[in-house]
């Protein structure tokens, strides 16, 4: 995929900044609230728009939510604790890995199923530091075990994962979508300069 250019970096930017205020007040979701799409705009953005100063623009986005929805939406603060400061590496995880990926990204099916396998493995290990770093470091849990732990990850991991692939695939489809749209508009205008 190449570099977005114009006014394209911009509203991409804002769109996804918008979705993680959106979603990130309820990281399950409920009946009237979509679950949190944070991880997948991390891993999209990486794959998208790939710069260094977004991904830490994000970071601090995520962390004014989390402040403004303990502080003044009534969510709980049990997450935060010294293991907070792990989640910038998770969500390093994601976008680098979408980073990583992003040259190799087209609109065929075997560029996006081999996008769709980066977020699978980019989103497990992003999982695994967050959770594990909740887990271990947090102080939640004492005494932490191998076995609790392994227990919890088996009950959280498949909806965190599940989670961020959902939106992940969603924006992957609406990429090659777009992608397709373009391509036959451009056909058409090309087409109708011949005649």
């Amino acid at each position: 995929m190449r570099s977005l250019s114009g006014s394209r970096f911009p509203l991409l930017f804002a769109a996804l900044a918008l979705l993680m205020a959106l979603t990130r007040f309820k990281h399950f979701g409920d009946m009237l609230h979509l679950p949190d799409a944070s991880m997948a705009i991390f891993f999209v953005g990486g794959l998208t728009l790939r710069k260094h100063w977004a991904f830490a623009v994000f970071v601090l986005l995520a962390v004014a939510l989390d402040e403004v929805s303990i502080h003044y939406a009534g969510v709980s603060d049990f997450c935060v604790t010294v293991a907070y400061a792990f989640l910038p590496l998770a969500y390093a995880v994601l976008w680098y890995g979408g980073r990583w990926y992003s040259s190799r990204l087209h609109a065929d099916a075997r560029s996006l199923i081999g996008a769709w396998c980066v977020a699978l493995l980019s989103a497990s290990l992003s999982f695994v530091v967050s959770n594990g770093s909740f887990y271990w470091l947090g102080g939640r849990y004492a005494p932490p075990h191998m076995a609790e732990y392994l227990e919890r990850l088996w009950q959280w991991g498949p909806l965190f994962v599940g989670t961020t692939l959902g939106y992940i695939t969603a924006a992957l489809l609406a990429y090659a979508v777009g992608y397709g749209v373009v391509a036959w508009h451009s056909a058409q205008r090309l087409a109708g300069a011949r005649t």
